[in-house]
């Protein structure tokens, strides 16, 4: 079989470079400056303040780490002459959200009136992961064999410890946050595409979802192209943490798509939901439910797991393993959040000046 292609979106929020502040509300310099050095790759979101960056398709690791290199410094330098900086963590630690101003868009202001408080509070950053399947697969029936592992990509990725100026507790609170929207957790358990269609059905029938409407699920079916999306995961500044979750869910399609599949079993459904919470709260450091036989082990015991189940049948996957298991012994960045808000902490700074110095960290962690 050979590779699936694949593609990324990364999403950023735009912050006053002085200040590390959260743009309210963007000049039209900056968002023409936004629109000019991305060019067709540009997308907007649903705030004024958030800008995503959707690539082309590729067939290499090696061409995404070119492709989002020359982006993020293209457009890094391009806004810089406007005094303004770009924030890819999952969650900026002390943005006033009420403050912020939604898209004008009639998709966008539809969003902001169905779900009003929820929708304003939604001012967070991910990481999708598109990977094309080939025509007259079933795409539920591969989302259920890939599953099971997906928290242990959310684990890997974790970068939104902080929200609101405090410390949330959590390693994911984006993921919380995604929890206050409908049909934005694990997706429904539908055993085939048969199924997706009749639920889809019901909901359009009940005017439960838009005709045009969709799912945002933790992994869905696109309706725009003919791909699996990962969207559990939190925004990653290090682009190498992000290209190694990419190549990780591709390659676990790929398995996917060669026959693999988690055990069945009636409990795999809860294991998979009891071990998404044990990402979004503790991340790397939790310990989770293990693949066979329900036995507890660590991030790093599960991603040997996966790679036992899993093995890498290419360079790419091979990169994105090693990467991972760097991830896990290192941190994320929800690690290193906390651990410059302590060091900050320790030399005097205030809580003010402290969070501060996590935008400074959380920008510089892009440029490696």
């Amino acid at each position: 079989m050979s590779p699936c292609t694949f593609g990324i979106e990364e999403e950023y929020l735009l912050v006053d470079l002085a200040t590390g502040r959260v743009l309210a509300a963007p000049s039209r310099a900056v968002d023409r400056c936004c629109r000019t050095a991305l060019g067709s790759w540009f997308s907007e979101e649903m705030f004024c303040s958030q800008v995503e960056v959707a690539s082309p398709v590729f067939e290499t690791l090696h061409q995404a780490r070119a492709f989002f290199t020359q982006q993020r410094q293209r457009l890094s330098q391009a806004l810089a002459g406007e005094g303004v900086g770009l924030y890819g963590a999952a969650s900026h630690p002390s943005a006033q959200w009420l403050r912020q101003r939604p898209r004008s868009a009639p998709h966008y202001r539809q969003l902001f009136d169905d779900y009003q408080l929820v929708a304003r509070r939604s001012l967070v950053n991910g990481l999708h992961v598109h990977v094309g399947i080939p025509a007259g697969l079933d795409r539920m029936q591969l989302i259920n064999r890939v599953l099971y592992w997906l928290p242990l990509l959310l684990s890997l990725s974790t970068s939104s410890p902080y929200w609101g100026g405090q410390d949330t507790g959590y390693m994911s609170y984006r993921r919380a946050l995604c929890g206050e929207w409908p049909h934005m957790g694990l997706p429904e358990p539908l055993p085939d595409w048969s199924a997706y269609e009749r639920y889809r059905a019901l909901l359009q029938r009940t005017e439960s979802l838009a005709e045009d409407g969709d799912f945002w699920w933790a992994i869905r079916p696109s309706r725009r192209f003919p791909t699996i999306e990962l969207r559990i995961c939190d925004g990653c500044p290090r682009l190498e943490d992000a290209l190694a979750i990419a190549g990780l869910f591709r390659h676990l399609v790929e398995r996917a798509l060669g026959g693999y599949a988690c055990p069945a079993c009636r409990e795999m459904r809860w294991v998979t939901q009891e071990n998404y919470w044990r990402a979004l709260r503790q991340g790397r450091l939790a310990t989770f439910i293990g693949v066979e036989g329900q036995q507890p082990v660590s991030a790093e015991g599960w991603l040997a797991q996966l790679e036992t189940k899993c093995p890498a049948e290419t360079v790419d996957a091979e990169r994105s393993f090693a990467q991972a298991r760097r991830i896990l012994c290192e941190g994320t960045s929800a690690d290193r959040q906390r651990a410059a808000y302590a060091l900050a902490r320790e030399q005097g700074l205030n809580d003010r000046e402290a969070l501060r110095t996590v935008v400074k960290h959380g920008m510089d962690d892009q440029m490696q």
